[in-house]
Parts: C-alpha cells; structure tokens; sequence
C-alpha cells in the first residue's frame, strides 16, 4: 500500500511539472489519467501491480 501511494504522489508530481513546463498540455494529461483509471479495472491490473512490486523489489535491494 505505501509503495503505491508513493508511486501516486510521484507521478503526480512529475505530470504537474511537465503541465506546468508546456511540455503536456491538460488534455492529454486527463486522457492518460482516465486511461490508467480504466485500466485499472481490467483484467490487466493485477499483472501490472505484480511488474510494479517486482521492480520495486529490485530497487529496493540495490
């Protein structure tokens, strides 16, 4: 659960630098976070969250 939140909070915080930079204007940021949204409520999301855990997995061990 927290490695999530953190995950959350820091993609966040990078879409609202890139927003803020001009490099990503709000339309396709609201596309992208409804497409997660979404996608997270298929049959694809507890894969993703395993690629998520393993990966953090491995930072964490470095």
């Amino acid at each position: 659960m927290a490695v999530s939140i953190s995950a959350v909070v820091l993609l966040c915080i990078v879409v609202f630098v890139l927003i803020r930079g001009g490099y990503v204007r709000v339309g396709p940021a609201l596309a992208c976070a409804l497409f997660g949204f979404f996608l997270a409520s298929t049959g694809a999301a507890p894969a993703i969250s395993d690629a998520i855990s393993t990966v953090t997995g491995w930072i964490a061990s470095i």
